[in-house]
């Protein structure tokens, strides 16, 4: 039986989810999770295989669970879902160790399918995240990166919230920082990304379908 933990902010899609895997013969429900610390508390307590964790968490967003999750249990299988398209968060995801990325309009037999690849130890890429891997390594290789992709995973936060339209204090209220701090993640990804302000950060982030 694989057990597995479903971490999201939204209980509905909590619910969905959890109600998908109890009518599953081979699944069972290890526990619900709303934030890091429900993560952690149930981590802590019960045998869980697969944790299946939306990108968008409050406080700790889901990328730095993720990288949390690895260091406190290597062998824990991590599956990110997400409302995100996957040009957004996937690569990023799977460079930090996911077994695989899904977008929340993913039917349940492809959820179920990377779950239980996930709990064999493979990876789930849909055929369209497959292609942009491949061209992500022939674009490493020919040193033709896009500008954002050079960012870390903190500054393209900061990128996305700006270009979101969110204001300093939100901003750092969202990502649990002080607004100094987020200026300075601000500063930075204007330096690498050769841009001079918040307008043309939003128009390339527009433009590179960054945001919703």
């Amino acid at each position: 039986m694989i057990r597995v933990l479903i971490a999201d902010d939204h209980p509905m899609v909590r619910k969905g989810l959890a109600q998908m895997v109890a009518e599953t013969d081979d699944l069972e429900s290890a526990g619900e999770a709303e934030n890091y610390a429900s993560v952690s508390r149930i981590l802590r307590q019960q045998k869980v295989d697969v944790l299946l964790l939306d990108v968008d968490m409050p406080g700790k967003n889901g990328l730095d669970i993720l990288k949390a999750v690895h260091l406190s249990h290597p062998k824990l299988q991590v599956l990110m879902f997400s409302m995100y398209p996957e040009e957004q968060y996937a690569v990023r995801a799977l460079k930090a160790g996911a077994a695989g990325y899904l977008t929340k309009n993913t039917a349940p037999q492809k959820v179920l399918e990377a779950i239980r690849n996930a709990a064999r130890g493979r990876k789930y890429v849909s055929p369209e995240l497959a292609q942009t891997l491949a061209l992500r390594v022939s674009e490493d290789l020919t040193g033709g990166r896009l500008a954002h992709e050079t960012l870390s995973d903190r500054e393209f936060q900061t990128l996305r919230f700006i270009a979101g339209g969110k204001k300093l204090a939100e901003i750092a209220a969202a990502m649990s920082l002080s607004p100094k701090t987020v200026s300075v993640y601000r500063a930075r990804l204007l330096e690498k990304m050769k841009l001079r302000n918040n307008a043309e950060l939003t128009r390339y982030a527009i433009l590179n379908q960054l945001v919703e």
